[in-house]
């Protein structure tokens, strides 16, 4: 009685330190290799560091192929080139691709002898990737030493005796994160065969998956039509292929007879000219399939025993490992370079989008330094605060007839009680605020539409308004302006305490030489002309005055460029907080150049060298 075989599919959850394959132990006379691979998985591992630490922001045009690029990159050091470094001697994983209907699943089970992937009319056919291995090699495929991002679901040859129940079918839900082991002794022991998904097929998922398995081979079978040969989406495969110098055999399957010479002559000669003239070429001729949807053995005698012959050669499938790992390893030095590239484009346009940010905000800085030493303050309800604080609006206009009989009024002043300072600090703060909040409002507003103006500064900014303050900055920017206040006065005290003339100053009140002090500063630049002396100006010269006779010339100077100093300080850190709402967005892009560029740079050189490092693998 006629037997075939069905596969019955158990999951297992496999941790990574399980089922361990065994370690290579090289001789002690081959010590240098075994060192060169040390450094190799090193460096490897350097590389996969600096990809997982890669960020691209800003929506820059060609961002999404630079995320997609070091996606693929990072996805390829996972489940290829780590795992085979590490393991130079583990069997060949060949993987079985190609287009929709092409016939993989018949070929694969024509390979083994006995149905075990499922074929069939409704596409896609293979929803599930299928592993075959010898049961000897099993060790290296259980754990998740390759593709460990897929779960392992164990399948089981059983016999059958009905064309119906030939091939058991893993359930959907989670063919696209599973990968099915199936230890066959059909398969020759040091190569293991995976059936993958169509690569151009209708499934989104399904063509991911298939890249990434392809992605992950020693060798492709890759198997294509006499009819669909020449398509695109294969042949964009086969090129990345032959610039990775992966060993590709390429299976012509469902040839019509009489047309094998003049087909397989055609794509052979596209094969010389595309880079792939070394790449085995079989020919499958179409013909009828038996009752278990069996090719006759003969039809793909040849392909058993190239596979053969590769099992068997254990120097064979070391060549085949290092042409394909030293390919894919400078494969990915040309990823890194582009990756590179986009790096510093990203932090041109970051460094741009800061300038614009930081350029506004030291125009509003400028602005209130201005305002804040050109008398600008003093005018409004500071100078009427002022001037009752002083005395009366007459002492001033004497002062316009008479600048020169200063000292006189000094005199008279001292004699008398000046009136509490805390309405002038008010209007201080009051008058201070206004100007800091309007400068930073122009600032935000002036950021927000430079960043309109940018593609990558609208996509940062997304729905946000960013050119209103915060809430609570006003109340920030009075807490500052209080503080600064408090810093003045201690400035007087602490001035006041070392002067012979305590007496004076400390009858005149502290509160009130800050006050005076805060008004010099105010015109500190000295720039005031016309009728802005006799009001203004006018005010400043009677504050220094009085702050001179107190302390001296110098201490007056010395103290006013502290005091300036102090504000300007605080009226930075006001706003340098309402910039890090812009800044914050950009990251890392916002600053100077990223040392990852260099390291970038340098890891494509050592790459580039180390793919050239055949003697080692």
């Amino acid at each position: 009685m006629a037997f075939s075989h069905a596969l019955c599919w158990h999951d297992e959850a496999v941790n990574p330190t399980d089922a361990r394959p065994p370690r290579s132990n090289p001789p002690q006379d081959d010590n240098a290799a075994s060192l060169a691979q040390i450094s190799a998985v090193s460096l490897v591992e350097s590389v996969r560091a600096e990809l997982a630490a890669l960020d691209f922001p800003l929506g820059l045009p060609g961002v999404e192929n630079a995320r997609s690029t070091a996606a693929a990159a990072l996805g390829q050091l996972d489940d290829y080139i780590l795992p085979r470094w590490k393991s130079l001697d583990a069997p060949l994983l060949a993987v079985v691709g190609g287009s929709t209907g092409a016939g993989k699943s018949t070929l694969v089970n024509a390979l083994v002898g006995h149905p075990v992937t499922r074929s069939g009319a409704i596409r896609p056919t293979t929803r599930q990737p299928i592993l075959l291995h010898n049961p000897q090699d099993a060790v290296w495929f259980t754990s998740v030493r390759v593709l460990p991002t897929l779960h392992r679901v164990h399948g089981e040859l059983v016999k059958a005796n009905t064309p119906a129940s030939r091939a058991g079918v893993a359930p959907d839900a989670s063919a696209m994160t599973s990968l099915v082991l199936v230890a066959d002794p059909a398969v020759p022991p040091g190569v293991a065969l995976l059936d993958a998904p169509d690569v151009d097929s209708v499934s989104d998922d399904n063509r991911h998956l298939a890249g990434q398995l392809l992605a992950a081979a020693d060798l492709w079978l890759f198997v294509t039509t006499a009819n669909r040969y020449a398509d695109a989406v294969p042949w964009k495969l086969l090129l990345d292929a032959a610039s990775r110098d992966i060993t590709v055999a390429i299976i012509l399957d469902r040839v019509p007879p009489g047309a094998e010479q003049e087909v397989a002559a055609d794509l052979q000669g596209m094969l010389v000219r595309e880079g792939l003239a070394g790449a085995q070429l079989f020919v499958v001729p179409e013909m009828a399939l038996d009752e278990w949807g069996m090719l006759p053995p003969a039809a793909v005698a040849p392909i058993s025993t190239w596979l053969a012959t590769i099992s068997e050669d254990s120097s064979g499938r070391a060549e085949i490992v290092r042409r394909t790992l030293n390919g894919t390893v400078r494969s990915l030095a040309g990823r890194l370079e582009i990756l590179s590239g986009a790096v510093v484009d990203q932090q041109m346009a970051g460094q741009q989008l800061a300038q614009d940010v930081r350029a506004a905000f030291a125009d509003a800085a400028a602005r209130i330094s201005k305002a804040t030493s050109d008398g600008t303050l003093l005018r409004g309800e500071v100078l009427a605060r002022w001037q009752d604080f002083v005395g009366t609006g007459d002492f001033f206009r004497a002062l316009e007839n008479g600048i020169g009989r200063m000292r006189d009024r000094i005199g008279a002043f001292f004699k008398g009680q000046p009136p509490p300072a805390v309405k002038v600090e008010v209007a201080i703060e009051s008058g201070l605020q206004a100007v800091i909040v309007d400068q930073a409002a122009r600032a935000a507003e002036d950021a927000d539409q430079r960043w309109r103006s940018d593609p990558a500064g609208r996509q940062l900014l997304g729905m946000d308004d960013l050119s209103a303050l915060s809430p609570d900055f006003p109340a920030e920017v009075a807490g500052e302006i209080r503080a600064w206040q408090g810093e003045v006065v201690a400035l007087i005290r602490a001035e006041g305490a070392t002067k012979r003339s305590q007496a004076r100053w400390l009858s005149f009140g502290v509160n009130g030489l800050g006050v005076v002090l805060m008004v010099v500063v105010f015109s500190f630049t000295g720039g005031l002309t016309g009728a802005e002396v006799g009001i203004a100006g006018g005010t400043a010269v009677v504050g220094q005055k009085v702050l001179e006779a107190i302390f001296g010339e110098d201490a007056v100077r010395r103290l006013a460029r502290d005091a300036k100093r102090s504000l300007d300080a605080r009226c930075a850190s006001l706003l340098e907080r309402q910039q890090d709402r812009f800044l914050s967005r950009l990251g890392p892009v916002s600053g100077a150049a990223d040392p990852q560029v260099g390291r970038l740079d340098a890891l494509v050189k050592e790459l580039a060298v180390l793919g050239g490092m055949g003697e080692h693998a």
